[in-house]
This record gives C-alpha cells, structure tokens and sequence, in this order.
C-alpha cells in the first residue's frame, strides 16, 4: 500500500500539507461566502451556530476524512471501494460533489480575475478597467457577456489544470506554501484599510455584537442550515477533497492535530475575511454611500465591495485596494479550485497505479479539467440568472415522501449544481461516513489510524460520540434544512 502510495505522490513536508489543506479550506466560501451569509443571517447568531458546528461536527468530520484517507492511500471513490461495500458508492458523492461545484466555481473564480484586472486598468486610466459604468450597471453587463465569462473561466480553469497537472509536491505543494503567507499577508492589509475608515465600528459591532434576534426573526433552522452549508463549503468536507489529500500523507504525521489546525486556521481566515468587508460596509453605510448594505447576499463581493472601493474610497487608493483585495480573492479561489480537480484527477490516477502503471497525471488532469469547463459553460451563458427572457430555468413537479406534489424550481445553473452537490450529496455523504465510522467499522478504525506512527490518540472518546451521535444527528437536521429550502416541503 505504502509502495503505492509513492508513486501516486507524497507531501514534501507537513507544513506544505498544511498549507495546501488550509488553501482548500480557504477560498470563496470564506472570502465571498462568510461575510454574505453573516450579513443576511443575523452577524453575531450566524457566528455562534457556525463556530459550534465546526467544533462538534466540522472537525470530525476532518478527522474521519484524513484518516480514512491515509489509511486506504486512494481518492475518494477508491477508499469507499476498499472499506467497505456497502458504503461503496458514498465515495461517488464525494468525487460529484467536487466536479459539479468546480463547474460553477471556476466561473465564479473568472469573475474575480476579472475584477482584480479591472482594477488595476483603472489604476493606469479612469474608466479603462470598467468602462465607466457603476458597480451594479457592469456587474449586469458582465454576467450577461456569456462570451467574456466563457474567456475568463477558461483562464482561471487553465490557470487550475497547470497546477495540478505539476503534481502533488511539485504543483499543489509548491504553490500553497507561496500562496498562502501572501494571502494571508494581502488579507492583513485590507482589514487594517477597512477597520481605519471612519464608521467602521459599524459593521465590527454587527459581527461581533451579541444579538439572537436572527433566530426569531429569520429562525433557528434557517440560521442552523446557512452555517452548516456554510462549514462544508469553506471547510472542503463531503466533497471528497480532504480523504484526497490526506492518502498523501506519511504516516508519521499527526492526525488529531491536524484535524484541529485545519478547521481552526481556516475559521481564523473566515473571520479575516469578515473583518476586511464588514468594516468598509458599515462605514460607507454611516456615512450614507448608496447601494451598500450588510445584507446584499451573492452580490456582496461583486456589487457592494466594488462600489466601496470605486464610490467609497475612490480615485488611485480605491483602484489599489480594490485591485489588492480581487487579487486575494482570486489567489483563495484558486488554492481551492486545484482541491477540487485533485480529488477527481486522483481517481484515474488511482486506477493507473492499481493496473500497476505510473499513471499519466497530465494527461488525466487536462481531461477532466476540459469536461469541467464545458459543464461550466451553461453556468457563463445563464448569467446567473440574468440571461434568460424570464421564468424558472427548471421547474420540475414531483411527489416525495407521500407528500402532495412539490415543485423544483432554480433560477440558474449555478443553484441547479449547487443544490445536487452542497444540498444534498455533502451533507449525505457526511451522514454516512460518520455512520460507517462509528456503527459499522467503529471508531477504532480512525483510532489505529492515528496511532500507526506511534503517537497517542488523545480524544478518542469524544470523536467517538461524535462519529456515533453529533455528527448524524445534527447533519440530518442540515440535511432536511436543504431539502426543505430547495424543494419547498414545508418541514421547518
């Protein structure tokens, strides 16, 4: 096993593990997604449902990927193979969640290359970045150029298959341990810029305030469900990436560390994210700047943020923190976008080694990522929503659990894939690892992992209360939360 595991590749070095595992944690989902979901989910309330779930059931869930991960020494689908037949077929979720949420995922990372090039046109000339319209006017010009989203997510697409196609130590590796002291260090200065506006206070008290109104007035389920949809995306969980990553690993890293770092740097970076964007909202809000609120949802990152830096702060320091600022996002997107296409790429790389060839990485890599980029080409042509006449872009009837009928409605591809990968096939897939972990393999299965390299398994009866218990129960409640938002069931 261990002989495969080399010549499917190895991490360098713990730290370069580390920084790629964080790189996949980090990226839209903190930078883009965090700070709009705390916005329209009450600020404070939403922070405290998600920094519990992270604790009870997030890093759990880390831990049972890494290790299951390590100790099978494949992919997603491959460890589910190898583990257990019964639960073979989990390990497809995983493997469709990542290649689905890439489809969309890499149009959305487009869109912040394009911005971060915006900006810095007009650092060299007014106008030349965005062609002198306002954020909201470009932001709809932009999402309904199908042609131009289609340039742009297949530069940010190629810019993920050269990575990846580089390998584990000599492509992931070698660009998170650049990438992510630069983010973190870009991140730093923008929080310094947003929290020393005047009216900044503004939106820290929002974050950090203690307010439970949000659970009354938009209610505890719908809070519950935004923050655990929230915890999978930002923490790559249930989409394979994390049981990826860690079949790279020696043996003789520490797990139950690692399962805590993760999830803790990456809650860290979310903060981070908050800090930098709540701050500048709240203080262009006092200061009566319009179109800017806490509560702008998707349009946050690309609406509201671009006209803080154009109409808020304005002239060359506007254009370079906003060109910084689109920069970072993208750099994030990107160290999450190549965890994305790992976990697929290493399921033919799996099957290579197990023929008992090398594997064609590159060869693989280009493949999957090109079907990726054609998946993802409805996602540029619907403009998310803006690019049909009108109407529901799906809109199927169906009867489900004895129920009188209910309708599937979306409005765009993007919420289409997103519904199939983060609203049910994450949370399912969670349900039923932390199942097989601790009612059909036990815990002890995670326990002999850990301990392989002889270090000592220091919580093993809290994970496996979790495993057994938290992990279910709670993911189950998530789980129907998604179902009833999707599918209107009138559950909560």
């Amino acid at each position: 096993m261990e002989n495969e595991k080399n010549s499917r590749g190895q991490w360098g070095s713990n730290f370069g593990f580390l920084m790629a595992a964080i790189g996949s944690a980090v990226g839209l989902g903190n930078i883009w997604g965090f700070p709009y979901k705390m916005g329209a989910s009450g600020g404070f309330a939403f922070l405290i449902v998600y920094i519990g779930l992270v604790a009870f059931a997030g890093i759990a869930i880390m831990l049972g990927e890494l290790a299951l991960g390590r100790k099978t020494g494949y992919g997603v689908i491959g460890t589910y193979k190898l583990l257990s037949k019964k639960f073979a077929w989990v390990g497809w979720l995983g493997f469709l969640s990542g290649f689905l949420i890439l489809a969309f995922y890499s149009v959305l990372g487009g869109y912040t290359l394009r911005y971060a090039i915006g900006f810095l046109m007009e650092i060299f000339s007014a106008g030349a970045g965005f062609g002198g319209l306002g954020s909201g006017a470009f932001f709809g010009a932009f999402t309904t150029n199908g042609a131009s989203q289609i340039i742009y997510h297949l530069l940010f697409m190629g810019i993920t298959v050269a990575i990846v196609m580089g390998g584990i130590s000599s492509g992931i590796e070698r660009f998170t341990k650049i990438a992510m002291p630069v983010l973190f260090g870009m991140l730093l200065i923008v929080i310094i810029r947003s929290v020393t506006l005047e009216g900044a206070m503004t939106g820290v008290s929002f974050m950090f305030a203690p307010n439970f109104a949000a659970f009354s007035e938009i209610g505890f389920m719908k809070v519950l469900k935004t923050a655990a949809g929230q915890m999978f995306f930002s923490l790559s969980l249930g989409m394979g990436c994390m049981i990826t990553y860690g079949s790279y690993l020696s043996k003789s890293e520490n797990l139950e560390k690692n399962a805590v770092i993760i999830p803790i740097a990456d809650s860290i970076f979310a903060l981070c994210a908050g800090l930098a964007v709540m701050p500048a909202v709240g203080a262009f809000m006092s200061q009566g700047v319009e179109g800017i609120s806490f509560g702008a949802g998707p349009g946050l990152l690309f609406v509201t943020l671009h006209q803080v830096f154009s109409a808020g702060m304005g002239g060359l320091i506007g254009d370079l923190f906003g060109f910084l600022f689109y920069f970072l996002v993208f750099i994030a997107a990107v160290t999450s976008a190549i965890s994305l296409l790992e976990v697929c790429t290493a399921y033919f790389v799996d099957k290579d080694v197990q023929k008992g060839t090398s594997g064609n990485r590159k060869k693989h890599t280009m493949i999957v990522g090109a079907i990726i980029f054609l998946v993802g080409i409805p996602v540029c042509l619907d403009g998310l929503g803006a690019g049909r006449a009108g109407g529901a872009m799906i809109d199927i009837p169906a009867t489900m659990f004895g129920m009188s009928e209910v309708r599937m409605a979306f409005d765009c591809w993007l919420d289409f894939y997103d519904m199939i990968a983060e609203g049910v096939f994450m949370p399912l897939g969670a349900i039923l690892m932390s199942v097989m972990i601790g009612w059909v393999l036990k815990t002890d299965v995670i326990k002999e992992e850990i301990e392989v390299g002889g270090l000592k398994m220091k919580s093993f009866r809290f994970w496996e209360i979790c495993f057994k218990y938290i992990v279910p129960i709670v993911i189950t409640f998530v789980l129907f939360g998604q179902l009833d938002d999707f599918f209107g069931l009138g559950i909560f």
